[in-house]
Parts: structure tokens; C-alpha cells; sequence
């Protein structure tokens, strides 16, 4: 005999409309918030990602000016070294020109035997800030292109990276510290302070463009290494005198 089919348990067991669309509902807001977290997350490594190659470029950037200062930078040869700092667009940029000579002719004609420049400016074709470095002289021999160069490469001004946002190159003579240096050949600052910086600017109470001061990355680089330096060592007072006896 066949049983009676009980229809207020069947409709129990079906999902009514209202109960989909709130099901729906609370399975995208679900998917909503866990996207915002991933989208978020992957910002902020992103973010961080970007500030870890910038201080990575810009210590690579000063390693490199380092290793021209050194090659260049000896007070007992004929090298000069001119610094100067400008605003472009009220951007900080600054020019950095190393030049070695030699004599020829017995001496009466001097040659550039390896002319390096470094200089930031302004490139209206990408709209941006471009560190340039150039590599001029009779000696072919390029250290930061590791290859022999051409005769028409070794005067072109070659962009390195774009996004610089702050450069600016300082002398040091004693305590002084001085943005422009402009000296005769064997008059060479004891040091030179560099400071690079690609992190987005703002524009400064005084005028023009800065960016902030923890985003700046500076390196002090000695210039002629082996000179002879004379260190001044204090004198310590003796305990007798402190005491008064």
C-alpha cells in the first residue's frame, strides 16, 4: 500500500528565495572583505618592495661615484674637481666633474687623460628627473661599462635611472662644508658628502621641491685615501686633578 507523501516536509527541506539571495549576500561580503585584505597586502609589499630597491639603487649609485673618486681622486696628480649645486624646477640637482690630466709635448701641452661627470636634470621627453654619468679622456677603459669604448660613446651623456627626486653633492674642507667647489688642480677637498634620494617630494615652506629627510641617503666619500692625515688625540685630565688633590 502506498504511503501519502507528506508535503510540509518537502517544503521543508527546499531553500526559499529569501534565504539564496541572503546566503548571496553574506557569501560576497565575505569575498569583498577578503579581497580588500589581499589587495591591501599586496600593496603594502609592493610599497615596501619599491622603498627596498630604491635604498638598494641609491647605495649602489653612491658605491659606484665612490669608486670614481677613488681612481680620481689623488692629490699628487693633476686632478681637479668642480661641484655645484643648482634647483631645476625647483627640483635639487647638482654636477660632480672628476678630471685627470696629463702632460705632453714635454710638457707643454696637458691632455685629459679620464674626465668623469655625474649630473642630475630634467628630461621634458619623459617628464622626469635622469641621473646622467659620462666617461671622457684617452683612456678608453671604462670601469662602470667593464668595456673598451668607442670614439663616438665617450662623450655622450648616459641616463643611468630616472626618479630622482633630490641630488646633491657637498665639499668638505675641515669643518666647513661648502656646495660649491671650483678649485685649481691639486686643490682637492677632503671629502666629498653626496646625498641621493628618490621618494616622491613635496613642495618646502621656503620654496621649491624637498623630500623628507629619512628618505634621503647619504654617504660620506674621503678623497685621496692615502694622504698622510694627522690625528689629534685629546688629552684625559688625570684623576688627581679632579679630585682636587
Amino acid at each position: 500500500m502506498t504511503k501519502p507523501c507528506n508535503k510540509s516536509a518537502t517544503r521543508r527541506a527546499a531553500f526559499t528565495l529569501v534565504e539564496v539571495l541572503a546566503a548571496l549576500t553574506i557569501a560576497a561580503l565575505i569575498f569583498i572583505a577578503l579581497f580588500t585584505i589581499y589587495a591591501r597586502t599586496t600593496t603594502i609589499a609592493a610599497t615596501i618592495t619599491d622603498r627596498l630597491n630604491e635604498k638598494a639603487l641609491g647605495q649602489e649609485i653612491l658605491q659606484r661615484i665612490a669608486e670614481d673618486l677613488d681612481r680620481l681622486g689623488l692629490s699628487k696628480t693633476n686632478t681637479t674637481i668642480n661641484i655645484q649645486n643648482k634647483f631645476d624646477k625647483g627640483h635639487q640637482v647638482a654636477r660632480l666633474t672628476m678630471e685627470s690630466r696629463l702632460y705632453a709635448d714635454n710638457k707643454q701641452r696637458r691632455l685629459t687623460f679620464e674626465k668623469v661627470i655625474w649630473q642630475s636634470s630634467y628630461d621634458p621627453e619623459i617628464d622626469d628627473f635622469v641621473l646622467y654619468r659620462t666617461h671622457s679622456g684617452i683612456n678608453y677603459e671604462d670601469k662602470l661599462l667593464e668595456a673598451q669604448k668607442t670614439e663616438v660613446e665617450r662623450e655622450f651623456f648616459i641616463p643611468l635611472c630616472p626618479g630622482v627626486t633630490y641630488f646633491r653633492i657637498e665639499a668638505l674642507q675641515g669643518k666647513r662644508v661648502l656646495d660649491k667647489w671650483l678649485k685649481s688642480s691639486g686643490q682637492l677637498p677632503s671629502a666629498i658628502v653626496v646625498t641621493i634620494s628618490f621618494a616622491e617630494s613635496f613642495e618646502a615652506p621656503t620654496g621649491g621641491y624637498d623630500v623628507p629627510e629619512e628618505e634621503k641617503i647619504t654617504r660620506t666619500i674621503a678623497v685621496d685615501r692615502t694622504r698622510k692625515i694627522t690625528f689629534i688625540v685629546p688629552e684625559i685630565p688625570e684623576e688627581s686633578s679632579e679630585n682636587g688633590s
